[in-house]
């Protein structure tokens, strides 16, 4: 049997460790712009299941993450809508680097900088198991989406519209 890739370990995965959180790992080759649907399909996973974590921002610039099914995309209006903001968009690519600690496409809600308010597409819940990112491209882990509530203290919204 081939040994398993090991990723060493980032912010994200030391937080889930602490945390006592089982978690598998799923290294894959990363693509520049290649997004949930690229390491679902390298991984063999559906991209329901490949949560995206995005970066974004209220109409005062306050930081928050989305996460989202791989194969969606968020409302922004429905999102403020839900949590009582004006308007939501994604922050702009070197933003998001400075809020959340980690690079565009390596994003990764656990271990972040600064602690942002998070939210999660409550059908994200239902699912068995999910495969997020772990705090580097071409690195994702395999959680149960319940940590992301009990770890995160995400909130559930409904915001998702279908690519």
């Amino acid at each position: 049997m081939a040994k398993k890739d090991h990723v060493s370990e980032t912010p994200a995965t030391a937080l889930l460790k602490a945390n006592r959180v089982a978690f598998t790992e799923h290294p894959y080759e990363y693509l520049e712009h290649g997004g949930a649907q690229h390491s679902a399909e390298v991984l063999g996973w559906d991209p329901f299941a490949v949560v995206k974590t995005l970066v974004m921002q209220d109409q005062d610039a306050r930081p928050l993450l989305v996460l989202m099914h791989g194969n969606r995309k968020v409302s922004t209006k429905n999102l403020a809508r839900q949590i009582g903001a004006k308007s939501v968009e994604p922050c702009k690519p070197e933003v998001a680097n400075r809020h959340s600690g980690y690079l565009v496409g390596g994003t990764s809600p656990f271990g972040t900088r600064r602690t942002m308010p998070v939210f999660i597409e409550e059908s994200i819940l239902a699912l068995p198991k999910i495969l997020i990112n772990g705090g580097r491209r071409g690195y994702l882990v395999g959680i149960d989406p319940q940590v992301c509530v009990q770890v995160l203290g995400a909130r559930p919204v409904q915001c998702a519209l279908v690519e």
